[in-house]
């Protein structure tokens, strides 16, 4: 079956790994637009294939056709335009798992615009300093009434002390609408704020008295399914996506992407995901995260797979399985955390005869869980490895075997390097910084730099060399293994102690529900690993169960790393991504 992504690379069929790193290229042609060089193209010759599919955890469900996704953004790209959003106009899209996700981000890449992902747990603050870094000039938001509440409260604090290119302009409200062309009433929310006169809203809800709320899809419907490619719309360099990492360690990022940066995930997407033409692949990923560009939009559609969405405010095993099984989900993506609640499951209750291939990112992967989801089900997990600025730079490729924990060896395009503390290339089996060295190619897909912040874009990406901030080792076949943060690693006693392995052993003891590896100064070692813990449901802090998990991680690993330092605690601090802010713990110890 032929797929779009054939006519953007050297080949597609590789017959070993070598032969796949050597050769396999991405070719970019000129003012590349995924909107309509590959959506709008899909449209006109498989109009009636399917694209996407969605439901949501109450039993709605819509699907859509390549021809109902360029009508959709013909339509919101006219909606967009009337409103005054331009080439270049930043505009912010917070839309959970809502279908209106997909042809909404498509109009703002055919206006030339730049989209700016982002998740419903904002807070205003955070909304405030994501506003006032990149002058957002509109905001396209769900109709939830804490959401739009938190946007109002945005614009009121950016009046008084913003310039002009800090004022929200527009603010759009997307009503629970749950199928094409379905009349369903507003919510609470947004018949409070609708005005579609132009008038300020004057609601408890919308009182800011600033820029009205419109109804979207009221728009939408009344506007042209027809929108014409403009004469200039972009050229390669222009800023397409600009994401806010999570700031686990200081304030959130700006990583901007250019418009060839959909063609670097025709690599994730058939490499690494292994998404088969026809089917349907379901990345558990919130649009307002990078991981969604991965798996759920470019590389999927560029390789000829449908989009699936699961729409759902609180993750429940047993219901995700039960929507892989029903909507025979062919590939599958998830963070490590999900493969764990998942194995805890009596699997052989669903049919899984659909699914073919599984990958897994975001942290290391446990070695039982590795094992327990391939007896589950035949399949064996692919890891990989990537970052906002990047994408899959490290990955489990098809000729590849897995090793479990292991995030496997370098994509193509990518001239990786271990380096260590005196910026020397490490042997194998020596830690080191993963770097990327840029001097002779530089990577399809990864970033321009940080958005107005050179001198943060020059602290790691220096004298072509692209500091990635994590450190990794080799084995004797060419694998890379995850080792921490170059901030998180530890060294106690003139050893190096990776955080991830300490935390990955702790998890296998039913005691431990989360956990985090930190150091500690002391006057002898240096400093000593401490493990800040929650427990599991059922179990009770105590000096016998500290000891019961120090010697299980000296039983596992070196015991050198086990942890000296025990404390159990509620929760741990995180990012609104949910990664665990190990600074934060750390600046808690008083260690700087």
């Amino acid at each position: 079956m032929s797929i779009m992504a054939e006519r953007y690379v050297s080949r597609l069929d590789f017959d070993s790994y070598e032969d796949f790193y050597q050769h396999f290229h991405v070719k970019i042609p000129d003012n590349f637009n995924f909107a309509y060089d590959v959506m709008d193209e899909l449209a006109r010759e498989k109009p009636n294939e399917r694209a996407l599919v969605w439901c949501d955890e109450k039993g709605a469900e819509a699907e859509f056709t390549y021809a109902d996704l360029k009508g959709l953004s013909d339509q919101a790209a006219n909606v967009l335009v009337n409103a005054g959003v331009h080439r270049g106009s930043p505009i912010m899209l917070i839309l959970q798992r809502r279908w209106e996700y997909w042809p909404i981000l498509l109009a703002l890449h055919k206006i030339g615009a730049v989209a700016i992902p982002a998740t419903h747990l904002l807070t205003a603050k955070d909304m405030v300093y994501r506003c006032m870094a990149a002058d957002v000039a509109g905001i396209i938001c769900v109709d939830d009434e804490k959401v739009m509440k938190r946007v109002d409260e945005t614009e009121a604090k950016l009046k008084p002390e913003a310039g002009e290119g800090c004022k929200l302009k527009l603010k759009f409200f997307v009503r629970s609408v749950h199928t094409p062309g379905e009349v369903a009433s507003a919510g609470r929310a947004a018949k409070a704020c609708v005005d579609l006169d132009g008038e300020k809203g004057a609601s408890p809800v919308c009182g800011s008295g600033y820029a009205p709320w419109l109804d979207f899809k009221a728009l939408l419907e009344k506007a042209s399914s027809d929108f014409m490619r403009p004469v200039k719309v972009n050229v390669n360099e222009d800023s397409m996506l600009l994401y806010f990492t999570s700031g686990t360690t200081g304030m959130p990022k700006m990583v901007q992407h250019n418009f060839a940066y959909p063609l670097g995930h025709i690599l994730t997407a058939k490499y690494w995901q292994r998404v088969i033409p026809g089917g349907l692949h379901l990345t558990v990923a919130e649009t307002g995260w990078a991981k969604a560009a991965w798996g759920k939009i470019y590389g999927q559609w560029l390789c000829g797979t449908g989009i699936f969405v699961y729409d759902f405010d609180r993750f429940v095993p047993t219901a995700m399985l039960k929507v892989i099984a029903k909507y025979k989900i062919t590939t599958f993506c998830a963070p490590p955390t999900i493969y764990r609640f998942f194995i805890k499951e009596n699997l052989s209750r669903y049919d899984f005869s659909a699914l073919k291939n599984c990958t897994v990112a975001g942290e290391p992967l446990n070695p039982e869980i590795y094992e327990q989801f391939k007896e589950g089900t035949g399949i064996k997990l692919r890891e990989c490895y990537g970052q906002t600025e990047l994408t899959v730079t490290i990955g489990t490729f098809p000729w590849l075997e897995p090793k479990p924990g292991s995030m496997g060896k370098p994509s193509p395009g990518y001239d990786i390097d271990l380096l260590n503390d005196n910026g020397a290339s490490c042997g194998m089996g020596e830690e080191g910084q993963i770097v990327v060295r840029t001097d002779k190619r530089k990577p399809v897909g990864m970033f321009g730099g940080y958005y107005r912040d050179q001198e943060l874009t020059e602290s790691v990406w220096r004298h072509g060399i692209y500091y990635t901030g994590d450190v990794a080792w080799r084995d004797e076949d060419g694998y890379l293994w995850f080792v921490g943060r170059a901030d998180d690693v530890i060294k106690s006693s003139g050893y190096r102690i990776g955080p991830f392995e300490v935390e990955s052993v702790l998890h296998e003891h039913p005691a431990v529900l989360e956990c985090a590896i930190t150091s500690v100064p002391d006057p002898d070692r240096g400093a000593v690993v401490k493990a800040t813990i929650v427990l599991a449901k059922g179990w009770i802090p105590s000096d016998t169960l500290k000891l019961e998990l120090q010697n299980h991680v000296k039983k596992i690993t070196a015991p050198y790393k086990y942890p000296r330092i025990v404390e159990f605690v509620a929760e741990l601090p995180k990012t609104i991504s949910g990664k665990i802010r190990r600074v934060k713990i750390r600046e808690d110890d008083g260690v700087h």
